[in-house]
């Protein structure tokens, strides 16, 4: 049986022609609505090695994992994500190794949706929404946060090295921050270029 998707269309169907035209215009700029993932909220004490890779347990820190990320939230709390498993199959994996452990692991797939946020400028942009030191030494790869950009609550990545970003918002708040980001971006384009 095939998977039921998850949106009728993606929550940003509606903003991926002016996110590319903006990346196209503005200088050291990319902003992309990503495609959806599976994501599973995991809590389990003491952690617990996942898909094999051991849980990160130093606050506000993400690491790769098979096909996703796992993302610290609290002392007990992780978001799993992939690209290959549906959600539900996500968490039957993920619930097997946890409940054993008095844990738990619920699909939470349909709660966040990407936008990656690339390029010299990104910092910049985001800087002018985000209260968080995001200088490379204080914000580096590897480190995440739940904060707000733009007012809109966000789980903030620092992925790879140099200026990569990816930002899970809420669906529900997800045109609101693309419409926050394209006006962001503005200032990064060259002067009589328009999205």
């Amino acid at each position: 049986m095939a998977e039921p998707r998850l949106y009728p269309t993606h929550p940003l169907q509606q903003w991926i022609p002016a996110l590319a035209a903006a990346s196209r215009n503005a200088t050291g700029l990319n902003l992309e609505a990503e495609p959806p993932v599976a994501a599973v909220d995991l809590r389990v004490s003491p952690p617990a090695e996942v898909l094999g890779t051991p849980l990160p347990t130093e606050p506000n820190t993400w690491v790769y994992a098979a096909d996703g990320q796992i993302v610290w939230l609290g002392p007990d709390e992780w978001l799993v994500t992939s690209t290959a498993a549906a959600g539900h199959e996500l968490e039957a994996r993920l619930g097997a190794v946890v409940r054993p452990r008095g844990g738990a692991a619920i699909d939470v797939s349909a709660q966040r949706t990407g936008i990656r946020i690339s390029g010299r400028h990104a910092r910049d942009v985001l800087a002018t929404g985000c209260s968080l030191d995001l200088h490379p030494l204080a914000f580096p790869a590897g480190r995440a946060a739940q904060t707000t950009l733009g007012q809109a609550p966000v789980l903030l990545l620092a992925l790879g090295t140099g200026d990569d970003f990816r930002v899970f918002v809420r669906p529900s708040f997800a045109g609101y921050l693309a419409d926050w980001l394209l006006d962001a971006a503005l200032e990064f384009q060259p002067a009589g270029t328009t999205s």
